[in-house]
């Protein structure tokens, strides 16, 4: 009886331990990675918006100094565009155009290849957006951004939610979502008919599908209990979704967390790059960092 008595109460153990872990798909199965974290530039005071660009360089905004600068491999930085109106995410699209939100323009804005400038979004139902901070465009031209109201934007808020948009190619824009705490970082699913949204005030991800013209249904949270507030993210040639929280967390299609790849700096966001996409970028705070990764990256465009 007395090995019986003790063979319960370690199986009680196990129990109260394996519920204290979590939900089963929160789970590591490598807890930290090996992959090494490289410091490519520094003297930032808030790097974000990373986006690389096929002609093989690397565009990321500092939107505390309102400037976007380019990286050229392996080291070089220029400044690329000034007053920027605190453009924070970016993104590029099929016909190479390039995508910032601004945070103090409160406004989606595009920039052709000869620096032409066109407002994609700045006002829905006639009031002006709160303060635009990720973007990324699919494919076929559909857009989708998010819009939390930042407390650096000392103009009084007029829509009085935190919303999530799409843009149409032709340019109408539609409400995906006003539900979400803060919603922040965006990215789509390697097929683009999932969209993933970061809440970083509730730390998880929600998932929208996509139909052929863009439009979204089936809201519903992808994953929960995130480590940190989640950020950027970007989806892996294999559905893998990277998310800058604390660290770099990557999960699954699934869901399941699969390891976590640890940063000198707090990330805020991140993409893939180099000629075969096999370097992550990472801004964080002060920094750009890369590190090498086992599987290759995606883009949309």
């Amino acid at each position: 009886m007395a090995n019986l008595h003790r063979s319960a109460v370690a199986w009680l153990a196990c129990l109260i331990w394996l519920a204290a872990m979590g939900p089963a798909q929160n789970r590591p199965v490598t807890s930290t990675s090996t992959e090494v974290v490289e410091k490519v530039a520094g003297g930032f005071i808030r790097s974000e918006g990373p986006v690389w660009v096929r002609q093989g360089y690397l565009l990321f905004s500092d939107f505390e100094q309102s400037r976007i600068f380019r990286l050229t491999p392996p080291g070089e930085v220029t400044l690329y565009l000034d007053h920027t109106g605190a453009a924070n995410g970016n993104s590029m699209d099929a016909q190479g155009r390039f995508y910032s939100c601004e945070r103090d323009g409160r406004r989606v804005v595009r920039r052709d290849a000869a620096g032409s400038l066109v407002v994609v979004a700045d006002r829905w139902e006639g009031k002006k957006l709160n303060s635009p901070n990720d973007i990324v465009v699919r494919r076929d031209g559909q857009i989708y951004f998010t819009d939390p109201a930042s407390a650096a934007v000392k103009e009084p808020q007029e829509l009085g939610f935190n919303g999530v948009y799409h843009v149409t190619p032709s340019g109408a824009i539609s409400l995906v979502a006003k539900s979400l705490d803060r919603p922040n970082g965006v990215a789509l699913s390697t097929d683009g008919r999932i969209l993933y949204v970061a809440d970083s005030s509730a730390r998880t991800i929600t998932a929208f599908d996509l139909d052929e013209q863009g439009g979204t249904s089936g809201q519903r949270t992808f994953i929960r209990d995130i480590a940190g507030s989640p950020d950027g993210l970007r989806v892996a040639e294999s559905g893998n979704l990277y998310i800058a929280c604390r660290g770099i967390a990557v999960y699954s299609p699934e869901a399941k967390l699969l390891r976590t790849i640890d940063v000198p700096e707090q990330p805020a966001n991140c993409a893939f790059g180099d000629p075969d996409l096999r370097t992550l970028y990472i801004t964080a705070r002060s920094s750009l960092y890369r590190v090498r990764l086992p599987e290759k990256g995606l883009l949309q465009y």
